[in-house]
């Protein structure tokens, strides 16, 4: 995996309107790792692609008729099966984070890139999702040298009290361990 001016070649890539450019200077330094599902707790459908893209259809469910004015994106979204789609160039902001502060500093969607996985909180995540995302994190931080591990957190501390994602079914030490593992292999 490699990225090309701000995208990832070889995934899916569904373009949201999202999103905006970042502040002047500010150099991509955070990797955010959030959790989707929609309806809550169903996975598939591709309800997330057009929730994040404005075309989400508030008919087809109750909740969606919550949801559906929201202007929210992600820059990556990892399916159940690994699959991942793109929504917004990592050069641009992508509408993640909201209030949020990491290492003293606030609106972290200024400096970060943010992926959801497709998931809940306290539900196991796949596998195939963990290689995604080691693969994806890996071509991150050779595009984005500023991301290092100790650069890679969960919505869940970046806003405390207001989100919980990706959770307690989140394997930080699978994941961890895994980017170590395949930095020694490299």
């Amino acid at each position: 995996m490699r990225l090309q001016e701000g995208w990832l070649e070889g995934v899916q890539v569904c373009r949201s309107a999202h999103f905006n450019p970042r502040p002047d200077g500010d150099v991509v330094s955070l990797l955010v790792i959030h959790n989707i599902s929609l309806p809550p707790g169903e996975f598939g459908g591709g309800h997330v692609q057009r929730f994040f893209c404005g075309q989400l259809d508030s008919s087809l469910h109750p909740y969606f008729a919550e949801i559906a004015e929201l202007r929210v994106s992600a820059h990556f979204l990892i399916e159940r099966d690994g699959g991942i789609t793109q929504f917004v160039s990592c050069d641009e902001r992508a509408w993640h984070a909201g209030a949020s502060r990491y290492a003293g500093r606030d609106n972290c969607n200024d400096f970060s890139i943010g992926v959801e996985l497709e998931g809940t909180d306290d539900r196991p995540y796949t596998d195939a999702q963990y290689q995604a995302l080691r693969e994806l994190t890996q071509a991150l931080q050779r595009a984005y040298p500023a991301i290092t591990r100790q650069r890679i957190t969960g919505h869940e501390f970046i806003a405390p009290g207001r989100k919980t994602d990706p959770g307690v079914a989140f394997d930080w030490r699978r994941y961890l361990r895994s980017l170590l593992a395949a930095s020694l292999t490299q």
